[in-house]
């Protein structure tokens, strides 16, 4: 491994990140720290680019093509029950999507690319704020991230637990979801629980529509097509002997094209319309799409494909992985740019295997070696010295 001797400098970075998590927009510590190893590393640094994000530009030779590299920075609001040593020390914040190991991994390849030079042409560093929110890549891109710093494809890499360490995969076309955010307000008149004829009941409405919303996966999309509906929230007004006159339902839908996920968004109105129309009362669809799907280019997926083969082997990168049903704030930056989005292996025990998000699971220290090999070698190989 390239980076194998960078090894110890990269858990250290990493487990320092880990104890002192930081929210999104809100990483002024990480991104202070991230700033100034990029300085001491020789590599040319600008701070606040949209609120917290950090980019290094690191130029060698003549070369004009340009490739960017993005890792998240920002935690999230879960109080850590795990027991490793390097536990947050933050009250209900903690690193358990592995973003202080992505950061690490990045930090680790900008040395690296530093101390050799080996490449002919620019990369761009990008450390991004608010990833969970899915707002950081877009107040990057708004700050004139590609402006200021235009780059001919960009990637972006995230660790799965359950996958063995040293794997990797990736696909062509859509590879993580659009995640988009509704709610459904409902108005009725409500009434006495005792006298049902003479209002309303806001629950009979809202249970009518939590039924028929499952109806737009199983019997309105094409079955070969991939989407997810969730209701999560049922909130009414109503109370012991009283029937409510409102409810409030909040959910989650999942798309791996934008077609798809207007159809969703579609067919949920016609659904609210219809079913209120049956009950002569009225409601109100807010619906938000967040984070769009991740739209992987086929030619810097194919570079991905070439760069992974290289550090691991190629019987351990699956090229045509199937597509996930998470979201991910990149896809901002792969609309904006050819990209691709690579997913690499944490480890299949302990909290290495626990799912993102959970409050035991940490990033897996054997990975960051592997990570930053790959974004090397991807770097060396698409800015190749042998044009000089």
């Amino acid at each position: 491994m390239k980076t194998k001797h960078l090894q110890d400098s990269m858990i250290g970075w990493r487990h320092d990140f880990h104890i002192h998590p930081e929210l999104g927009f809100n990483e002024h510590r990480t991104s202070e720290n991230v700033a100034n190893l990029l300085e001491n590393f020789g590599i040319q640094v600008h701070r606040g680019i949209g609120g917290t994000g950090v980019v290094g530009v690191l130029q060698a030779g003549d070369g004009a093509r340009s490739i960017g590299l993005r890792a998240d920075m920002d935690a999230l609001p879960i109080i850590e029950s795990g027991t490793c040593e390097h536990r947050s020390q933050e009250d209900g914040v903690m690193h358990a999507c592995g973003h202080d190991g992505h950061t690490a991994i990045l930090l680790g390849a900008a040395k690296y690319l530093a101390d050799s030079g080996y490449f002919n042409g620019k990369v761009v560093f990008i450390f991004q704020p608010n990833e969970e929110h899915g707002l950081g890549a877009t107040a990057m891109i708004k700050d004139g991230l590609f402006e200021r710093f235009d780059v001919d494809d960009v990637y972006g890499i995230h660790n799965i637990p359950g996958m063995p360490v040293g794997s990797f995969a990736l696909r062509s076309g859509a590879i993580t979801a659009s995640e988009s955010l509704f709610e459904i307000k409902i108005k009725t008149r409500g009434g006495h629980a005792a006298l049902p004829h003479m209002g309303v009941d806001a629950i009979i409405v809202g249970a009518e529509i939590v039924q028929s919303l499952q109806t737009i996966v199983s019997r309105k999309l094409n079955p070969a097509l991939n989407g997810v509906v969730s209701v999560t929230e049922f909130i009414t007004d109503g109370s012991r002997n009283i029937l409510p006159g409102s409810a409030i339902l909040r959910g989650d839908a999942r798309a791996l094209s934008s077609e798809i996920n207007e159809t969703i968004e579609a067919r949920m109105r016609q659904i609210v319309d219809g079913i209120c129309l049956a009950h002569s009362v009225s409601a109100d669809v807010q619906y938000e799409t967040v984070f769009p799907a991740v739209i992987n280019t086929s030619a810097p997926a194919f570079a991905a494909q070439q760069a992974a083969s290289e550090v691991v082997g190629a019987t351990a990168v699956n090229a045509d992985c199937e597509p996930k049903l998470f979201s991910e704030d990149f896809a901002h930056m792969a609309k904006a740019k050819p990209g691709c989005f690579v997913l690499m292996g944490n480890g299949t025990e302990g909290a290495n295997a626990r799912p993102l998000h959970a409050s035991d699971y940490d990033f897996n220290d054997d990975a960051l070696t592997i990570g930053s090999s790959f974004w090397v070698q991807l770097v060396e190989q698409q800015l190749s010295k042998s044009v000089l």
